[in-house]
């Protein structure tokens, strides 16, 4: 029976492959007529009601043809600066002056034009936004890039909001992010690529470096591992970050993400190299460490000692984001003698009638915190924020006065909750949260010892894991002490004059800071 299933399936397979598949229609020659070409680019694109295919006689009676996308193209500059100029009287008095002001002065248009002697090549440019310009008896083809869309205005990062900072962040559209790159770092060494990826979405993606900064093994492993991407569709930049990052299972993200200009402007300073997916306003940036997943604009905004006290509340919030509820199910599961008596007393005075264990009790917290957290992203804006607000409180009231959960086990929940968003990486923030429950899990079977089995192979993973060639857990692992001073505390400007080289970045200063002769006078 097995035999005739997979002859059966194989057919199956088969047939739907042999329907899928669109019958490929061939592509005229050069020397079609211009009435072939149109033809063969009807029959690809049909049925499509918004394809326009405009035959018309250029001064002379030479027979032409545009063809364009009536939803992607400006028609006020189609018509003042391609048609107008080709119909005019006396604009071109014979067909070889004609063709020399198309392709040789390239007189028509403001825009770059490009010239290709292939129809696939000026089909694709159509669907691209361009217009494709055709004459009759001549092979090559003019494309014009005058693609017209809607584009969303430059705004504040809703994500990764400072108080003192620049406030403008990236938007969909990636020749407008190029635009905001170049402002801030206005070097002709700035160099870009752009290469294209999806067999049916073919989306821009740009690769932004420094030369001279940035090592070229790094910018030729990204291009590398780009290009050998196969895939039908780049619909948003975590569909290429899970395609090139180094460890796609593991929980953590060894790529930084960020909407903001000067976040990825400051990247780019430090040797690494930016990845900008069209049609996405978030920036990739590799190679990445853990540590500068809790790093924040902000902290460069604000006095060195501001700065550092703030990191020093995320690495500590961070730890509770991830132990506090094992911790606590440890010791009032396993090592209560570890609790102070008065603390003991009243722990269990407020666990007295609830019939679940602590893990079972935790468990239910954590799924209901998630599930609001959830709720109040899908929610509308207006009212997401109170649903949350008033959902904690309400279901976190009516859960202990019901008996099924203890008020320690809310406050320790919440907590912890609350401490993840703490971290300035969404993502980050995402994975520190996954990784609580199977601490919890070990807590609650083997207590404190549980808990630093999970710690030990947490560390284990992340000094194991690699980002673009770069250790994940440097400079701690391994130790840099010339690295050091912008990881646990940030050091002042004035102490930090040598580039940092933890990403490839060549050597040298990045800033001489003198005293001034009064200040000098001052301290003698």
């Amino acid at each position: 029976m097995s035999f005739f299933r997979s002859i059966l399936h194989r057919s199956q397979t088969s047939d739907l492959a042999n329907t899928a598949a669109p019958a490929e229609i061939e592509e005229p020659g050069i020397g079609a007529s211009l009435h072939d070409r149109t033809a063969w680019i009807h029959a690809k694109m049909q049925p499509a009601f918004d394809l326009i295919i405009h035959e018309f006689q250029a001064a002379g009676g030479l027979p032409c043809a545009v063809v364009y996308i009536a939803s992607m193209i400006d028609l006020e500059t189609l018509q003042d600066n391609i048609l107008h100029a080709l119909t005019a009287p006396g604009s071109a008095s014979s067909r070889e002056e004609l063709v020399r002001q198309v392709f040789e002065t390239r007189q028509l248009s403001v825009a770059a034009c490009a010239i290709d002697t292939r129809l696939s090549s000026a089909l694709n440019a159509v669907l691209e936004g361009n217009i494709v310009l055709l004459i009759d008896e001549e092979p090559r083809i003019a494309m014009y890039p005058l693609a017209s869309f809607e584009k969303r205005q430059v705004s504040e990062s809703k994500n990764e909001g400072v108080i003192r900072g620049p406030r403008e962040a990236f938007v969909e559209d990636v020749g407008t992010n190029i635009t905001m790159i170049r402002r801030r770092v206005k070097r002709s060494e700035l160099k870009l690529l752009q290469l294209h990826v999806g067999e049916y979405t073919k989306t821009d993606v740009v690769v932004f470096y420094i030369e001279g900064l940035c090592k070229p093994e790094l910018v030729e492993e990204v291009r590398s591992r780009i290009e050998n991407i196969r895939i039908d569709s780049i619909i948003g930049s975590s569909y290429l970050e899970e395609c090139i990052e180094d460890n796609p299972l593991s929980v953590f993200p060894q790529m930084q993400n960020t909407e903001r200009v000067d976040t990825a402007s400051s990247a780019l300073l430090e040797g690494r190299v930016i990845i900008m997916t069209n049609g996405t306003p978030i920036a990739l940036i590799a190679p990445a460490t853990f540590f500068v997943f809790i790093q924040s604009a902000e902290d460069y905004y604000e006095r060195t000692f501001t700065s550092s006290w703030i990191r020093w509340i995320r690495f500590l919030y961070l730890i509770l984001a991830v132990l506090l509820p094992s911790i606590y199910i440890a010791l009032t599961t396993f090592h209560p003698e570890m609790i102070p008596t008065s603390l003991l007393i009243s722990l269990a005075a407020a666990r007295e009638g609830v019939p679940f264990p602590a893990i079972v009790e935790a468990l239910i917290m954590e799924i209901t915190f998630e599930a609001l957290r959830e709720a109040s992203i899908r929610i509308p804006s207006s009212i997401g924020q109170a649903v949350s607000i008033l959902g904690a409180l309400v279901i976190g009231e009516a859960a202990v006065k019901a008996g099924i959960v203890s008020a320690p086990m809310v406050i320790v929940v919440a907590l912890s909750g609350i401490s993840s968003y703490i971290v300035p990486n969404f993502s980050m923030g995402l994975s520190l949260r996954l990784l609580r429950f199977p601490i919890m899990f070990l807590a609650a079977n083997f207590g404190v010892i549980g808990i630093g089995a999970g710690i030990t192979i947490i560390m284990l993973h992340m000094v194991s894991l690699r980002s673009f060639g770069i250790p994940y857990f440097a400079p701690i692992a391994p130790l840099s002490m010339n690295e050091m001073k912008d990881v646990f505390w940030r050091s002042s400007r004035r102490y930090m004059e040598e580039r940092p080289t933890l990403f490839g970045a060549a050597p040298g200063k990045r800033m001489s800071y003198r005293r001034s002769p009064r200040n000098e006078e001052d301290s003698d």
